[in-house]
């Protein structure tokens, strides 16, 4: 076992271990809330201060509350987790003990300032399954403009800068109410931005913010744009490139002001320089390469945790139809150079199995609302 995959193991264990001590972890005061946490913790929905219901979450739901002349997120665990795996059994754990972080790190006006994008917590029980918070009225992005990405990328790189890197960059974790809010913590995970890529060591160099974003979200929403213009995409993509390339030089320069490793700023130089050719060359072939690790990645996801949706489906299409007629630009640009059998019939077979079993793990149909 790698030393990075031995870390993320030993995390895992702890935090399961932790969990069945059946230990409490609380954040906040319960004189604080606008009810006592009991009686939040027996929400049903059916409640007159209940507002509305997203009930979209794998691993809670979250209820909009309406009580002391004022709105509240009040985020539920699901017990069980509609994840199958460790990561998603922790989550509602990790994601109070990154909360907690981010109370200790917000007692200082700057970092306060660089992380307001985060929603911030009144009180939370790991016991109980709750954590309430104030609810933001924003809405999902169905398509990124350029106040977005800068906003998004600011925070992310503020996440690293403190030590603290994002895996899931989805849709429904991401708001707009004037500014990007964040507030779904379940896979955000301390690591050394100055010796380390990301929460898996040194062993995953290809995982990195704008990768995740780009993975879990932003092609997603070029997927759903490429079938009304696929020039329009492609410029959209373009400009979210020139944005993570700006702060990806600002991340640099700051990690190395602070005396990051050289294989650190070396990795961060190789991502850059990709990006700059295709930005001055051909981007059409980044799009192609980048849309198919997203895409395909997205789906090895959802598979492995079981938790799959039309969008699953969706992608895999995405998938099929570009093996199929590009078959041959996968393979020269490198987008193919990781998989296990590269040539276009074991794709096409791989692809194949994959929808059986999306098919499969499909998710009931669940409502959801906007805001949280």
């Amino acid at each position: 076992m790698s030393a990075a995959s031995l870390s993320a193991w030993a995390r895992r264990q702890t935090q399961l271990t932790f969990l069945a001590s059946g230990t409490e972890f609380r954040l906040g005061r319960a004189e604080d809330c606008p009810l006592p946490p009991a009686a939040l913790a027996a929400v049903s929905g059916d409640e007159p201060w209940v507002r509305a219901c997203l009930d979209d979450g794998l691993t809670a739901r979250v209820y909009r509350l309406r009580l002391a002349g004022r709105d509240w997120a009040l985020k539920v665990a699901r017990r069980p987790c509609r994840v199958q795996n460790p990561d998603g059994q922790t989550s509602f754990l990790n994601e109070l003990q990154r909360r907690r972080d981010f109370a200790r790190l917000m007692r200082t006006p700057e970092q306060a300032e660089r992380l307001a994008g985060i929603v911030p917590t009144q009180y939370a029980s790991l016991q109980q399954g709750i954590i309430l918070s104030p609810w933001v009225e924003g809405r999902r992005i169905e398509r990124w403009d350029e106040r977005q990405l800068t906003e998004l990328f600011d925070l992310l790189i503020a996440l690293l800068l403190a030590g603290l890197f994002e895996w899931d960059l989805a849709a429904g974790n991401t708001l707009d109410d004037g500014r990007i809010r964040l507030f779904d913590f379940g896979y955000l995970y301390p690591f050394d931005p100055l010796r380390q890529y990301n929460s898996d060591g040194l062993a995953s160099p290809g995982f990195h913010v704008a990768e995740r974003f780009e993975t879990r979200q932003l092609f997603a929403c070029l997927l759903r744009l490429e079938r009304e213009s696929e020039a329009q995409a492609l410029a959209d993509f373009e400009l979210e490139k020139r944005i993570a390339l700006d702060a990806y030089q600002r991340l640099q320069q700051e990690l190395a002001a602070r005396g990051a490793s050289q294989g650190v700023l070396d990795w961060l130089d190789d991502i850059m320089r990709r990006w700059r050719a295709a930005l001055t060359g051909n981007l059409g072939a980044l799009y192609l390469q980048e849309a198919w690790r997203s895409h395909w990645l997205d789906v090895k996801d959802d598979l492995s945790g079981q938790s799959c949706t039309p969008l699953t489906l969706q992608r895999l299409a995405w998938l099929r139809d570009k093996a199929t007629t590009q078959h041959a630009e996968l393979l020269a640009g490198g987008a193919l150079a990781n998989e296990r059998r590269p040539d276009r019939e074991a794709l096409l077979d791989d692809l194949r199995q994959a929808e059986a079993q999306a098919i499969r793990w499909q998710l009931r149909d669940t409502r959801s609302a906007e805001g949280v």
